[in-house]
């Protein structure tokens, strides 16, 4: 069983800046961790995901050059830095947690989740 707590969401204009955090009960070295996002009426989408153990991240194509995944093993938390943020990029943002076996950016893929944090950009 893994806790993960999100914080970090918030309200910024076009082009701003947010990082989000994600604080897990188990030690982040061994699992897949990944950020995912879901908008009213849309379907849940990976974000990005760190695999441990390799230094190999994937992103979305929607976010790539502007979105970076981290995490810092002896805190237990996995960040996600964003920049350059567009109104599209609106939406609850997600962390989730899986084995490494099935560290992709397929939201299916993962058995926990934890409540999200809101992010919102304006125009």
């Amino acid at each position: 069983q893994v806790q993960l707590v999100e914080s970090g969401g918030g309200s910024v204009q076009a082009g701003g800046s947010l990082r989000l955090s994600c604080a897990a009960s188990a030690y982040t070295a061994r699992i897949c961790v990944g950020w995912f996002r879901q908008a009213p009426g849309k379907e849940r989408e990976g974000v990005a995901v760190d695999v441990p153990g390799g230094d190999r991240t994937m992103y979305g194509d929607s976010v790539k050059g502007r979105f970076t995944i981290s995490r810092d093993v002896a805190k237990n938390i996995v960040y996600l830095e964003m920049n350059d943020l567009k109104p599209e990029d609106t939406a609850m943002y997600y962390c989730a947690a899986e084995t490494p076996v099935s560290c992709t950016l397929v939201p299916e893929m993962f058995l926990y989740w934890g409540r999200g944090t809101q992010v919102s950009v304006s125009a």
